[in-house]
């Protein structure tokens, strides 16, 4: 997978001072960087002490009202004020490529790119950039430290990156932080009642949708949405045991893209590519003995309550209701079934290892020759889940 940039155009930093009024205070300096048809716009601003932040807008309406930027180190002093605006680059990109495999085959890279070098105006003159790149279906954004004396090695406690919404819109979430992890039920509720969510986070607003994720996460914390009250929305990595929220070493010098979709329909933000043009090319090489498939399978009901992993009149994993489901698989299109609690160890607190699975041995009521035989017939592959 190649790209190539057919378009560059690198400006001088260009300061625009202007006196809008901001929550906190005064912003002192501004960049805007618009999509390549204009329909999302990110206004890059510096306060009156050098803090960064940023204003996102869909449609001329504003989605994002001014949020900060930066990040709290530890034993050193802190990355969020004091900057100033050492240059700034804007390059257009618009170049198509090859999608190892997918929904679409050729994927179309169309964005606008504004590359803000900060420098620290007084102290040890500490540098770090912010890239902003803005599609016509939303934006990302993502820190980079250059190679410095002053800033090598450094522990990451806290990012102070913000989302805060215009407007007190619907969220859809799940929570963070929790047992189940990714396996719960979304809710929708108001964003001012938000606490610890999982990403991606999915904002119903007016005329407009809004998600919220990362992108090429590589060799850093996750990112969780952390809720502050009324349409405040922050950035919270996940912690090492120590508290330290992300190592930056001389190899890992750029954190993940900060992503924001944007949509009219909720439709739209499914089909989005922004977060696949944002991840790393592949780096595999050939990938033609990768054979991808959809499937669907016997596990969610019993987060719904509807069946259950352990024997018992309600077990979920029996041969008639796998058998249903290859049966839809093979009717839509589905090349796999996945089966879990249909061997023997689920039996029991098995969640916190107080069982011993056999990976090999069928529950009575799961036909496991039966099934994979049918299964085959069908032209639908089973996979047999290990906990």
């Amino acid at each position: 997978m190649i790209r190539t940039k057919l378009l560059s155009l690198y400006l001088l930093a260009f300061l625009v001072a202007f006196s809008a009024c901001n929550p906190r205070e005064a912003k002192q300096t501004s960049i805007e960087l618009s999509s390549p048809e204009k329909k999302v716009k990110v206004d890059f601003y510096l306060t009156a002490e050098g803090a960064p932040g940023y204003v996102a807008s869909f449609n001329s309406k504003i989605v994002v009202d001014s949020s900060q930027l930066g990040f709290i180190l530890d034993s050193i002093p802190s990355l969020e004020k004091g900057f100033e605006i050492l240059s700034s680059t804007l390059t257009t990109v618009d170049t198509t490529w090859e999608q190892p495999w997918g929904e679409e085959h050729f994927i179309r890279d169309n964005h606008n790119e504004l590359k803000i070098e900060l420098i620290e105006s007084q102290g040890e003159k500490r540098r770090m950039n912010i890239v902003f790149r803005a599609f016509d279906y939303g934006l990302g954004f993502r820190y980079e430290f250059p190679e410095q004396d002053k800033l090598a090695n450094f522990k990451i406690m806290d990012e102070l990156t913000e989302f805060n919404l215009a407007d007190n819109d619907s969220a859809w979430w799940i929570p963070a932080y929790q047992g189940n992890r990714y396996e719960f039920i979304p809710h929708k509720d108001a964003v001012s009642d938000l606490k610890f969510v999982h990403t991606p986070l999915t904002i119903e607003g007016n005329g407009y949708y809004l998600s919220i994720h990362e992108a090429a996460l590589v060799d850093f914390a996750s990112m969780v949405i952390q809720g502050e009250g009324n349409n405040k929305l922050k950035c919270d990595l996940v912690p090492w045991k120590n508290g330290v929220r992300t190592y930056v070493t001389q190899s890992n010098r750029v954190t993940p893209w900060r992503t924001i979709q944007l949509a009219e329909t909720p439709g739209d933000l499914i089909t989005s590519y922004l977060i696949l043009n944002l991840n790393e090319p592949n780096k595999i090489g050939d990938v033609s003995w990768i054979k991808p498939g959809k499937y669907v399978g016997v596990w969610w009901e019993m987060h719904l309550n509807i069946g259950t992993w352990h024997q018992g009149p309600k077990h979920a994993a029996n041969t008639a209701n796998t058998k249903r489901y290859i049966d839809f698989a093979a009717r839509h299109g589905f090349d796999g079934v996945l089966v879990e609690g249909w061997n023997y160890g689920w039996d029991g607190n098995w969640a916190n290892g107080g069982t011993k699975f056999n990976f090999t041995k069928p529950y009575p009521d799961y036909d496991i020759d039966y099934l994979s035989k049918y299964g085959k017939e069908k032209g639908v592959y089973i996979i047999g889940h290990h906990e």
